[in-house]
């Protein structure tokens, strides 16, 4: 008897007890459903946070201020103190000096929770004012989907000029690029005239196409104060130029901070890489968690399967008896359990792993991500319903295999 006899012979077994199997295959997809699914969802999110991190680029870093835990009286809580913000002196004093060949851009959160009008139309109050220079969209990833950006007079000089963000144009002019560039729009109780619109970004954690940007002048005139802090990025053209671009960044901003020899930086040069590998290491738990919830439910599918198949050697004695004195070998007969135990594994895994790729996925639809189908988790999934199906097969298989073959053919 061939391994492909020993497959049709544990199909047709299947078939037979059919119930008792798909109860057994249901709790094998649960277990693997709860494995697959967390696993796609957690993958599915670094994915989400790692596009948005990396849309800056994987040549850019930001300049922030340094954060601190203090610990207050009586050392009972922590809390973070920030060191002082980058001023706009500071910030431009750093985009005039920095000497490496890099595209370096200022800009700063100036409103939120702000409603824009166009005549009758008017957007709910969630939408974000940010200034900004030239250099920002390039280095931030956005694309001109019609009109133009900010002059460097412009951002010097200022104006009541503003680019917005693709959701802004579908809600005040029903997705009209090259309508709105020129029309008059109301922000906070000031009117810009639409120099440019952007295309969609997608959706991300901070909704970048509900944004009207500003020149950075007209920002500071209206929105800035002596604790605004200046946010700066720095885009380089060959990313494989990041390490020397950052450590230059790291001596002009001491010299602009006015920090001594052997002082200690009170700023922070990350690249979102770095925060990406940061994320990545902190999902490691939830990953080896999600893995223990479905080991767990396999567990308790692997005690019932081995029930099943020892319910199965005692129901079919007398066939195993016929089976041996036709030839069958010791061998053939364990190979056949043990092939049934693994196909009702293989058919639950199966089964368990469209449910877990279908409940991943809805929760990347609900967060605004991409379909994803995650091979490796995939291949975990079938790799563990294999292994399950051998040691849950494998006692009943030996006991099948040890039967008598004329105690057998006797029995009743």
């Amino acid at each position: 008897m061939d391994t492909m006899e020993n497959i049709r012979v544990a199909l047709r077994s299947v078939g037979a007890n059919w119930l008792r199997a798909l109860l057994t295959t249901l709790i094998i997809a649960v277990g693997i459903m709860a494995l697959v699914g967390i696993l796609t969802a957690i993958d599915a999110a670094i994915y989400s946070l790692s596009s948005n991190l990396s849309s800056l680029g994987a040549n850019t870093f930001e300049i922030e201020r340094k954060s601190e835990q203090v610990r207050s009286r009586g050392g009972r809580n922590n809390r973070g103190k920030r060191s002082e913000p980058f001023t706009f002196d500071q910030a431009m004093d750093f985009a005039e000096s920095y000497n490496y060949p890099a595209s370096v851009s200022i800009s700063f959160f100036a409103r939120g929770a702000t409603t824009v009008a166009y005549e009758d139309r008017e957007t709910n109050p969630n939408v974000s004012l940010f200034g900004m220079t030239s250099n920002y969209l390039t280095s931030k990833g956005y694309e001109v989907e019609a009109g133009r950006n900010f002059t460097r007079r412009e951002v010097t000089e200022g104006g009541n000029f503003a680019i917005l963000g693709a959701d802004l144009v579908d809600e005040l002019f029903s997705g009209k690029h090259q309508f709105a560039v020129g029309k008059e729009i109301s922000a906070a109780g000031v009117r810009y005239t639409i120099v440019g619109t952007l295309a969609s970004k997608g959706s991300s954690l901070n909704n970048n196409d509900k944004r009207v940007l500003i020149p950075l002048q007209t920002a500071k005139r209206y929105y800035g104060s002596n604790r605004t802090n200046y946010d700066i990025l720095v885009a380089v053209p060959d990313p494989s130029g990041i390490d020397a671009a950052m450590s230059e960044a790291t001596l002009t901003m001491r010299r602009v901070r006015g920090l001594r020899a052997g002082q200690e930086n009170d700023f922070e040069v990350e690249n979102s890489s770095d925060l990406v590998s940061i994320i990545k290491e902190n999902t490691v738990t939830l990953r080896l968690a999600a893995i223990s919830i479905g080991l767990m439910t396999l567990l308790g599918a692997a005690i019932g399967l081995m029930n099943i198949m020892l319910v199965s050697v005692t129901e079919r004695t007398r066939e195993i008896g016929v089976r041996k004195a036709l030839g069958a070998t010791r061998r053939n007969v364990l190979l056949q359990f043990l092939v049934e135990a693994v196909i009702i594994c293989q058919l639950g895994g199966i089964l368990g792993i469209i449910l877990g790729v279908m409940a991943g996925n809805a929760v990347v639809f609900f967060t605004g991500g991409s379909f994803l189908i995650p091979w490796l988790w995939i291949g975990l999934a079938l790799v563990v319903c294999t292994v399950v199906g051998l040691i849950s097969g494998l006692y009943p298989a030996l006991r099948a295999a040890a039967l008598d073959p004329i105690e057998s053919l006797r029995y009743e």
